[in-house]
Parts: C-alpha cells; sequence; structure tokens
C-alpha cells in the first residue's frame, strides 16, 4: 500500500512540476512575444509601371518613419517616443512603439527613383519598375 502512495505523490509531484514549467515558459514567450516589433497592415498594387505600397501608420509622423529600399525589397520601419510621462504608471505600454515591415518584392524596381508621402496616418510609397529588356536573337555562322 505505500509503495502505491509514494508512486503516486511521485506522480502529482511530476505533473506539478510539468505545469509549473509550462506556465513559466507561457510567461517567457508572452513577455517576448509583446517586445517585438509589429508589423504595420499592408497592400501593394502593380500596374505596368510601377508597385504601390500602401501602409497603416496611424499615430505616426514623417519624422518617425524610415524606409529603406533595395531593387526588391522594401523595409518600413515607424517608431515613436512620447516623452509625456506624467503620473504614477503602474504599466507604460503607449509611450514607446515600433513598428516593422520587410517585403518581398515580385519585380524589380528602381529604387532611386521611389517617391513616398505620408498622409492622414498612411504611407504611400510609389516604386517605379525597372523596364524589361528585350531578348536579342543572335545567329550563329
Amino acid at each position: 500500500m505505500k509503495k502505491i502512495n509514494l508512486a503516486e505523490e511521485l506522480f502529482k509531484h511530476a505533473i506539478y512540476t510539468i505545469k509549473e514549467k509550462q506556465n513559466s515558459l507561457e510567461r517567457t514567450l508572452t513577455e517576448y512575444a509583446s517586445n517585438l516589433p509589429n508589423k504595420p497592415h499592408t497592400d501593394i498594387t502593380e500596374d505596368e509601371t510601377q508597385l504601390t505600397v500602401i501602409t497603416d501608420l496611424p499615430g505616426f509622423k514623417r519624422q518617425d518613419i524610415k524606409i529603406s529600399i533595395t531593387e526588391d525589397t522594401i523595409e518600413i520601419t515607424a517608431q515613436k517616443h512620447d516623452t509625456e510621462t506624467e503620473g504614477n504608471f503602474i504599466k507604460m505600454e503607449r509611450n514607446h512603439l515600433k513598428v516593422n515591415r520587410i517585403i518581398n518584392l515580385p519585380t524589380k524596381i528602381k529604387s532611386t527613383e521611389a517617391t513616398a508621402k505620408l498622409e492622414n496616418g498612411v504611407l504611400t510609397v510609389i516604386l517605379p519598375k525597372i523596364e524589361k529588356k528585350e531578348k536579342i536573337k543572335v545567329k550563329v555562322n
């Protein structure tokens, strides 16, 4: 009878330890995920001459936004810090916000000719396409 009680106690202890570790892991992952930059909602449209990237960035000012472009990617990062800290805060999350988005583009673009504008919290980036070069057939003599 004592062996069964000992086995039950060991089993209960093992289950308790597993649940404790699971809760600890969940807290750690939640904390980690809350510190990751958010991905802003983005649309991309295409016509014959350009790509248009439209990204929602409400609450950001022009000076908060950085755009990096290569011929086949665009990275949009927006970060703001509100310095107003009056009050006895228990938690402060709204004073610092960072969003980041890296997008692989479906076609090569002229990165030096890109333009961007921010209007009513919506960033619009125009990316002119590189003209496709025609293939020329060469006759072998």
